[in-house]
């Protein structure tokens, strides 16, 4: 008996840490996303960090998936702290919301350059570093 409560425990210690790793990993994408994001958008990342503020369950390309919120601050001209946030799946950019843009990932993107009526999103698709989003 001693032998399998010390092989669950060490089993769980390795549940515990693989999945440390794999939110380590996520939140280290999730900074590189945001400090990307606030250059291309003319803002100061605030602390160069982001901090995970939420999960939820999402349909995303016809599966329930596990989408992360991280939240950060901002600065539009050096004297202001404003809120921003993202959502990612796995290493998938798919919603931003930012003082002065609100990007989001549509589940059926009609088109990848149009605005939604009303209002002041563009939906987007998964980018590359090299290739710039129209606005």
């Amino acid at each position: 008996m001693g032998d399998f409560a010390t092989l669950l425990l060490l089993l769980v210690l390795l549940a515990i840490a693989g999945t440390w790793l794999v939110l380590s990993r996520a939140r280290d994408r999730a900074i590189q996303e945001a400090r990307w994001r606030c250059q291309q958008h003319g803002l100061q990342l605030l602390d160069e960090t982001v901090g995970m503020s939420g999960l939820r369950v999402r349909r995303f390309r016809g599966k329930r998936v596990l989408e992360r919120r991280y939240s950060f601050e901002v600065s539009i001209d050096g004297n202001d702290r404003e809120a921003g946030h993202l959502w990612m799946i796995d290493s998938v950019l798919t919603a931003l919301i930012l003082p002065t843009v609100e990007l989001y990932t549509p589940e059926y993107p009609t088109h990848e350059t149009s605005t939604v009526e009303g209002g002041n999103v563009l939906p987007f698709r998964r980018h590359d570093h090299d290739r710039d989003i129209r606005h």
